[in-house]
């Protein structure tokens, strides 16, 4: 079949974020499969990447509230309240309605239009759901949304993040109930999409290497090791858990880093801890740590990262957040909610050091074999239809 994959941020090779690690997958999955596919969207502007091959750029931007300064969001908050969308969706909006019409019109007729997540959707709802289409739902926005609203500490806040929350709820239960299949990443999400109404969905587990990696020798600098974009709140959520609550339970000598970016720097008790920033290899700093701390306490979809360590097949101590949407666990992680059973977990792990690691290329292989059998299930719902222009 011929597909249009409609996404904010165009895939790429060289994928960092979890968004992008699963547009990647999801290209990667549909193009395995035999499909072609052509995607449209934006360039990510901070990391100067241009999209892969196939695809349309409808300009560059930068998308991060982090690195946006006051100005750039609140001429975002203007364009989100004029529209009547989403903030996300309202950075999106740097080109007219009318102007992706255009774009999809030149592009002429194909087998189904792919909505892949929220933003999307919120932006160009009008224009992508002329037709029938399917939606791809990273997450439960709405939901990570209100809980960014309870943890909020300033009044302002609470109200941008409820007005978000009642904007995303709006969306996602039109998707639900418009979109002639729905893809999620996670189990629970799936459960979630079909109480608001959808008549068709399931669930896509992902990959994050398109090829598997043979085990390697590792002379680990740390006991542990914490990676991700700590400045998103459900992922610093997380590191502060894991501060707070499990590091006073570590014994003074045990020793773990923390790599990515970080807004405001962290109450740190632990003298073992490290702080790094954003590094340089995120491989190489995952093989630097005798075992991984999956910390997430918050959120929807699936953890990219806890994928991409069973891949590695590296040690892991999970909190049950941490390994949803995932079906079957390698043998080496370890899955704790209480606070001091995770700590002792970890410090069994650290003390193993290289031989808890297993072969990733079993769950690798698993995990991409489910996927492609579910992308191409729920692609299942183009079969009977017509082909569709792109836009009318």
């Amino acid at each position: 079949m011929k597909l249009l994959l409609a996404t904010s941020l165009l895939p790429n090779d060289e994928a960092t974020s979890g968004y992008e690690i699963a547009n990647r997958a999801i290209l990667h999955g549909l193009r395995t499969l035999g499909h072609e596919v052509v995607s449209i969207g934006f360039d990510n502007q901070q990391k100067q990447q241009r999209g892969a091959a196939g695809s349309i750029s409808l300009g560059a931007l930068s998308v991060s509230n982090a690195d946006a300064n006051v100005f750039q969001k609140l001429i975002w908050l203007k364009t989100a309240i004029q529209n009547k969308t989403t903030f996300a969706g309202a950075k999106l909006q740097i080109i007219g309605p009318d102007a992706v019409a255009q774009q999809l019109a030149n592009l002429g007729q194909f087998d189904g239009i792919i909505i892949n997540g929220a933003p999307m959707a919120a932006a160009f709802e009008g224009i992508l759901t002329r037709a029938p289409f399917i939606f791809i739902a990273h997450n439960v926005e709405w939901q990570a949304a209100e809980h960014n609203a309870l943890s909020a500490g300033h009044v302002f806040e609470r109200r941008l993040f409820a007005r978000e929350a009642r904007m995303l709820k709006a969306l996602e239960h039109r998707m639900a109930l418009e979109a002639s299949h729905v893809f999620t990443l996670a189990d629970a999400d799936r459960a979630l999409f079909a109480q608001m109404g959808s008549r068709s969905v399931s669930s896509v587990p992902l990959i994050v290497d398109l090829h598997s990696q043979p085990p390697v020798a590792r002379f680990p600098k740390w006991d542990a090791g914490l990676i991700g974009t700590w400045s998103w709140a459900p992922n610093r959520v997380g590191l502060d858990w894991f501060l707070h609550e499990v590091t006073p339970h570590l014994p003074d000598d045990f020793t773990f880093a923390i790599a990515g970016k970080l807004q405001g720097l962290p109450n740190i008790k632990h003298r073992g801890a490290t702080l790094l920033g954003r590094v340089p290899s995120a491989l190489d700093f995952t093989r630097d740590c005798a075992c991984l701390p999956l910390v997430s306490r918050a959120g929807s979809g699936v953890q990219l990262k806890s994928l991409e360590a069973f891949e590695l097949g590296l040690p892991t101590v999970a909190t049950t957040s941490s390994i949803r949407g995932i079906a079957t666990l390698p043998r080496n992680c370890v899955v704790e909610d209480d606070p001091a059973l995770f700590a002792a977990a970890l410090v069994r792990a650290a003390k193993l050091g290289q031989a808890g690691d297993c072969d990733g290329r079993v769950f690798h292989a698993r995990q991409k074999s489910e996927m492609l059998n579910a992308l191409k299930a729920g692609l299942n719902v183009f079969e009977t239809q017509p082909q569709i222009q792109a836009a009318e």
